[in-house]
């Protein structure tokens, strides 16, 4: 079979690296580049443990990673950097596949949102791709099963590694300073929470913090309901929206964040009823750079080139693995 060569752009981060190993072990498709200016030269073997080819980093701006030729293209660049790549690619190479990590293109009704688990059913061979956000991702998935049942504003309590904070230093990834400490910032019009409220239709009220963990988040949310319900019939509703998806767990229990770290799924469980039946919160964890960032561009680049949506991602079976 033929190999997909996909390029990565922002390479140096730590959801670069998740890619790079991912599409290194993946069966089809291949690196045709990896772009990171800081490491132009380098092997990338001598950065990168999962990677045993002989690609080197180069320092590709918008026009030289267009006219790489490559089937695909990743960005994996900060917020407000998407564009000139995107403007470059659309005038020099408009058939190739472009999946965008960051915020730049998730309000662009041009683009597919890919969350696949609840928005598969609209990819119809879109070559524009945006990635959902690490955060957006868990609340989603927390909220979705019970939309049709909300009265008001649903909050959600986040609480993130300092991996999600990038690697240009900040007071949200210095160890020393989140040590002993839960940091919150954005408490309000956070882009996370924008993104929820539009893509649910609902209003989401995102209350995000960070701490002193590397990997992992959790969403506690709280969901106030328009009729009582039973816990069991809370849970029949996830477990049937969730039936078959290998990438989300519904457990009984309430998840732990130590437990989904390195792993590709989100969980979700706790499930407490308020006594009249009309709250309900639900928690949700997640590792931020696997499904709340590349292990979910691979999902979207496995359906845009039509190949199994789980291709070169690592599914454990549910019924053997009691925390996911």
């Amino acid at each position: 079979m033929n190999r997909i060569a996909v390029g990565l752009v922002g390479a140096r981060g730590h959801v670069g690296t998740e890619l790079i190993r991912l599409l290194a072990a993946h069966p089809r498709f291949e690196l045709a580049f990896v772009s990171s200016r800081e490491r132009e030269g380098q092997a990338l073997r001598a950065h990168e443990a999962g990677y045993a080819g002989g690609l080197h980093y180069v320092a590709y701006g918008p026009e030289q990673a267009a006219a790489a030729g490559a089937d695909a293209v990743v960005l994996a660049l900060p917020n407000g950097k998407a564009a000139p790549y995107v403007a470059a690619l659309e005038a020099q190479a408009p058939a190739t596949v472009v999946v965008d990590l960051s915020a730049d293109y998730r309000f662009d009704p041009g683009w597919y949102y890919g969350l696949p688990e609840l928005t598969r059913a609209r990819y119809a061979g879109q070559r524009r791709i945006s990635n959902p956000g690490c955060y957006a991702t868990a609340m989603q998935l927390a909220v979705a099963p019970m939309l049709d049942a909300l009265a008001g504003p649903v909050q959600c309590f986040g609480v993130s590694g300092y991996s999600g904070a990038g690697t240009t230093p900040s007071d949200k990834n210095d160890p020393d300073k989140l040590r002993d400490n839960l940091m919150p910032y954005a408490l309000t019009g956070h882009v996370h929470e924008r993104e929820v409220s539009r893509q649910l239709g609902h209003p989401v009220e995102f209350l995000p913090h960070v701490a002193p963990h590397f990997r992992g988040l959790t969403i506690t949310a709280n969901l106030h309901l328009s009729h009582a319900f039973a816990r069991e019939e809370a849970i029949a509703r996830y477990r049937a929206r969730y039936a078959g998806e290998p990438l989300v767990r519904v457990l009984d229990e309430a998840p732990w964040v130590s437990r989904i770290a390195g792993r590709h799924h989100v969980e979700l469980g706790g499930f407490a009823l308020s006594e009249d039946g009309r709250r309900l919160v639900v928690v949700a964890t997640e590792d931020n750079l696997l499904k709340g960032a590349a292990t979910q561009a691979l999902q979207n680049l496995n359906l845009a080139f039509g190949l199994d949506e789980f291709a070169g991602i690592p599914v454990t079976v549910q019924a053997t693995d009691q925390h996911g």
